[in-house]
């Protein structure tokens, strides 16, 4: 049999004193603390008061409440603390049912000394291997999720330093996801969007073209008009950007930003035609972002457009391409907005 800790202690309950002084000496001579309680309610006291008891050994019958109102009452607020009920010799039928409801074992009075050593013994040996269990689940659950949180982490920097090297690549782009980013905040702040909610419309702003990694490269940097089958090439870039990201973000609602970016609120944009409110809040952000960013930036095929130009566009096609809501939250973010784009 193993040593006995010294830190375990056991709570004696048993509305006879002697059979308490018994007990309490035989148990503090085999190293365990021990309390004592005469009935049910001054049991529940004690453990209220301590919550480091690990056994309890009641008596079945007593005065008012039953060793069987203890068990339960220590079954719901105490599930760490092991119960053993003490029954007569007649009660075994009790015993049994006790053991369905919780306890860890039952005794027979008259006690024979030697079997509530080992029944205790036996009884917090089990519960040690409970919590010892528990711990280790619970601490190689928490290893995992930090392992796969790090994995995670790391591919979504990798994807967002490729998205960073995509706006590299083309001089008329650079720094255009980290601009629709922060222009995309501004907007979720002026609508009072929650903080996970903002960091998710960052992250979504951040890569929200990394699919263009998908398309040929001369449609992506041609300097005139697209024609309709380049146009149909270009319009997959969103399902890419999804396809690519759904291995490593856990957030729907980035993948679903990154999806319907380029959705109209009238019903007419891609990839799923989806229209007004049926289009996710975040992605009717970034979709007035976006086109915002374009517009006041320099392409190939013609110069930038000035602030209150494009500012005098997007309100033109309120209720058509961009939500009222979304263009009005834009309109009172202008001095954000400016701030971030340097207009």
């Amino acid at each position: 049999m193993n040593q006995v800790s010294s830190k375990e202690t056991i709570l004696i309950v048993d509305d006879e004193q002697i059979v308490r002084r018994l007990l309490h000496q035989k148990l503090a001579n085999d190293g365990y603390g021990c309390s004592e309680a005469g009935s049910v309610d001054d049991a529940l006291n004690v453990l209220s008061a301590n919550r480091e008891i690990a056994l309890v050994v009641s008596d079945m019958k007593m005065p008012g409440k039953s060793g069987m109102d203890l068990l339960a009452e220590v079954r719901a607020n105490y599930p760490d603390t092991a119960v053993i009920i003490a029954t007569a010799l007649n009660e075994t039928a009790t015993a049994i049912e006790c053991m369905k409801q919780g306890a860890y074992d039952y005794l027979t009075k008259p006690f024979k000394l030697d079997e509530v050593t080992f029944s205790i013994w036996r009884a917090l040996d089990k519960r040690r291997l409970q919590l010892e269990n528990r711990e280790y689940r619970q601490h190689l659950e928490t290893k995992v999720e930090q392992q796969a949180e790090k994995i995670r982490a790391s591919f979504f920097n990798a994807i967002t330093a490729l998205a960073h090297a995509l706006d590299a690549k083309d001089g008329y782009t650079a720094g255009h996801s980290q601009r629709v980013s922060e222009i995309a905040v501004g907007i979720g702040i002026e609508l009072e969007l929650g903080h996970e909610q903002l960091e998710s419309l960052r992250l979504a702003g951040m890569v929200h073209d990394i699919g263009k990694i998908g398309i040929d490269g001369t449609i992506l940097h041609k300097p005139g008009v697209l024609s309709s089958e380049e146009r149909i090439e270009m319009e997959k870039h969103p399902a890419i950007g999804e396809h690519i990201l759904a291995p490593v973000v856990e957030d729907t609602s980035i993948l679903a930003m990154v999806r319907n970016h380029h959705e109209r609120w009238d019903g007419g944009g891609y990839p799923d035609g989806l229209a007004a409110t049926g289009i996710p809040l975040g992605a009717r952000i970034l979709a007035l972002a976006d086109t915002f960013d374009a517009m006041t930036s320099e392409r190939p095929y013609r110069i930038a457009n000035s602030l209150d130009f494009a500012v005098s566009e997007i309100t033109r096609c309120s209720g058509s391409q961009f939500d009222p809501s979304v263009v009005e939250a834009f309109i009172k973010a202008r001095r954000v907005i400016a701030e971030a784009t340097n207009n």
